[in-house]
């Protein structure tokens, strides 16, 4: 059974692409959303196993969007990884680090990485 992905980014050649890559693994079924506006709705929506967020968009912030997830009893343990620019790789594990609680992976991300990060949250 394919895990559901939500990735949400401001930057649609971004969604695009993780969306494109996740997929062609056969391992994950992904939705994008490029407004921050629309990501609690499409969470919703979606019911994803796991959300890949941007923190820095226009509108909502990523941690903005995290805490209206999280306060809908249907999402409020759906696994949140933040993808940022503003940490950088010497700031970060490859694979995540954890700052106030929550996963962050620099981008750009590896997809090995993102892979990894993603199996770690997921459970296989």
């Amino acid at each position: 059974m394919k895990r559901k992905i939500l990735v949400v980014d401001d930057e649609p050649g971004v969604t695009r692409m993780l969306k494109r890559n996740l997929e062609a693994t056969n391992r994950y079924l992904v939705r994008a959303e490029n407004s921050s506006e629309n990501a609690v709705k499409a969470a919703a929506e979606f019911q994803p196993d796991l959300i890949l967020l941007d923190v820095m968009m226009p509108g909502r912030d990523g941690g903005d969007v995290a805490s209206k997830i999280e306060e809908d009893s249907r999402l409020g343990k759906v696994p949140i990884v933040f993808l940022s620019a503003i940490v950088t790789k010497q700031e970060a594990e490859p694979t995540g680090s954890d700052i106030g609680g929550r996963t962050f992976l620099a981008k750009p991300v590896k997809f090995d990485d993102l892979i990894a990060c993603l199996e770690k949250h997921l459970g296989k």
